[in-house]
C-alpha cells in the first residue's frame, strides 16, 4: 500500500493542471468533437489540447469515439467517473462567484 496516497491532493493534481476543469466543463454539457472542443475551451492551442485529451482519456475521465465518416470524425465524451466531477465543477464555479475578492489575482493591476 502506498503511504503517501491523500486524495484531496491527487484529486487537485488532476484538477489543477491547465485546462482539464475547462475541458471536463465543457463536455458537462455535450460530446464534442475536437474543434468544437477548442471552441469551447476557448485560448488552448490545439497541441495542448490534445495532449490534456490525452490525459484525461488515460485516467479514464473521458473516452473519445472515431466516427467513421469522411473525413474522420472524433467525438469526445466524459466517462461515468468524468460525469461525477459535475457537482465539483459546479461548486467551484458558485464558490468564486460568491468570492470574487479570493479567486483575484492580488497582483494584478485593477
Amino acid at each position: 500500500m502506498e503511504t503517501n496516497f491523500c486524495p484531496i491532493h491527487n484529486a487537485m493534481d488532476l484538477l489543477q493542471q491547465k485546462w482539464n476543469l475547462h475541458i471536463i466543463r465543457a463536455l458537462l454539457s455535450s460530446p464534442h468533437g475536437f474543434n468544437e472542443l477548442a471552441r469551447a475551451v476557448g485560448g488552448v492551442n490545439a497541441a495542448t489540447l490534445s495532449s490534456r485529451l490525452e490525459d484525461l482519456e488515460r485516467r479514464g475521465l473521458i473516452f473519445r469515439t472515431v466516427e467513421s465518416v469522411m473525413p474522420p470524425r472524433t467525438r469526445y465524451e466524459l466517462t461515468t467517473a468524468g460525469r461525477e466531477l459535475h457537482g465539483v465543477v459546479e461548486s467551484i464555479s458558485e464558490w468564486a462567484v460568491k468570492h470574487p475578492d479570493a479567486v483575484a489575482d492580488p497582483g494584478a493591476p485593477a
